[in-house]
């Protein structure tokens, strides 16, 4: 996008996450986010399961201050009965758990140009837990959902203004989606009580989606008979080419590579530094929409296959190496990964309006010493 097309678009309506996309440095603001929020550090892709601390977060408002003993699960809308659990009997219901990866719809969008100003996120928004608690379809069937419902609303405690709109943070999934047998209500990650970061005392975990469907700090389940209309799903969280496009949904996760940087870091531009002599280049790969197939690495422009592990679960990330002997001087390390579906990573990212589902193919150099 030229800076003409840009300067034109300065009296559109603001973005919903924030403002007028930019080609400045980084603004107060972002950086205020930036402090919040965190990313997973790229060493720690090593892990088949991310340890809580290590795992994304991503708080649109305050993270809530909870007293389970007065806080119960509202299930209601179009169904036959309604019900309101409290946390013990949540825990006697049949339990499942998932190992699952999340990844946030913004990962990457720092990278764009120009750059939509939200959480500045480079290529590190993404995490993979087991969640354990009940699944969503057996709560749905305890409520006997009526045959002329088509979504399921899901409403966080967390509140905030968010594009000059005071509300709680709330999602809905249709039907079809809510009651698959993966989504689950989740009570416990990594099988611990979850964190306070990541929705204690209970979340819904959406396997395949990006992250902003897996609603934290549940507070009610509302099955409804028109499609939602609440701020985090209409207006936030699409596909736009401009302030002024409805554009479409975003859902489930583009395919997506990460290696772990091979090496030593400089600590200000974390430019990698190795030895000379045989590496063994590994990191991960995941898709919402269908099993990776593939991961192609590239060393300076040349491609060839990884070695592809078998993953832990149907949405839970999996594990690929490639051996390279590194010569000395500079070199551009590259890797893409491809789905069921045919779909590859991008070599350029696709530019959008908020900045989401950017999936670029994973670029780091180094210098071989």
């Amino acid at each position: 996008m030229s800076k003409l097309t840009y300067r034109r678009r300065q009296s559109a309506r603001p973005a919903p996450h924030s403002g007028e996309p930019t080609y400045g440095p980084l603004t107060p603001e972002e950086l205020q986010l930036a402090v919040r929020n965190h990313s997973l550090p790229l060493e720690a892709l090593r892990y088949d399961v991310t340890p809580p601390g290590l795992h994304y977060v991503l708080t649109h408002f305050d993270i809530p201050h909870i007293d389970t003993s007065a806080w119960h699960l509202r299930i209601g809308g179009a169904v036959e009965r309604s019900l309101e659990l409290g946390m013990g009997a949540l825990i006697r219901d049949p339990a499942i758990s998932v190992q699952v990866t999340l990844e946030c719809a913004g990962n990457g969008r720092s990278l764009l140009k120009p750059r939509p100003l939200s959480q500045p996120w480079t290529l590190e928004g993404v995490g993979t837990a087991v969640w354990t608690g009940v699944p969503l379809a057996y709560l749905l069937a305890q409520v006997g959902v009526e045959p002329e419902a088509v979504e399921v609303v899901f409403t966080g405690v967390d509140e905030g203004i968010q594009g000059g709109v005071r509300h709680q943070y709330a999602r809905s999934l249709p039907i079809a989606e809510a009651m698959r047998g993966d989504v689950v209500v989740a009570y416990k990650m990594n099988g611990s009580e979850l964190p306070p970061q990541h929705g204690y005392p209970l979340r819904l975990v959406v396997p395949g989606w990006y992250g902003m469907a897996s609603v934290k700090w549940l507070q009610s389940i509302q099955v409804v008979t028109a499609p939602f209309g609440g701020f985090q799903q209409p207006v936030a969280y699409r596909y736009q080419h401009n302030a002024d496009d409805a554009g479409t949904p975003v859902t489930r996760i583009r395919v997506r590579s990460l290696m772990v940087p091979p090496g030593i870091p400089d600590f200000y531009t974390r430019r990698r530094h190795l030895a000379r002599g045989p590496v063994m280049l590994h990191g991960r790969a995941w898709s919402g929409e269908g099993a990776v197939t593939a991961v192609e690495v590239g060393i300076d422009g040349k491609w060839a296959p990884a070695q592809l592990e078998k993953p832990a679960g149907a949405f839970a990330w999996l594990a690929w190496t490639f051996p390279w002997v590194a010569d000395p001087g500079e070199h551009e390390l590259v890797c893409r990964a491809r789905d069921a579906t045919g779909a590859v990573q991008p070599l350029e990212q696709h530019w959008n309006y908020q900045g989401m589902g950017n999936n670029v193919a994973h670029c780091i150099r180094v210098t071989v010493e």
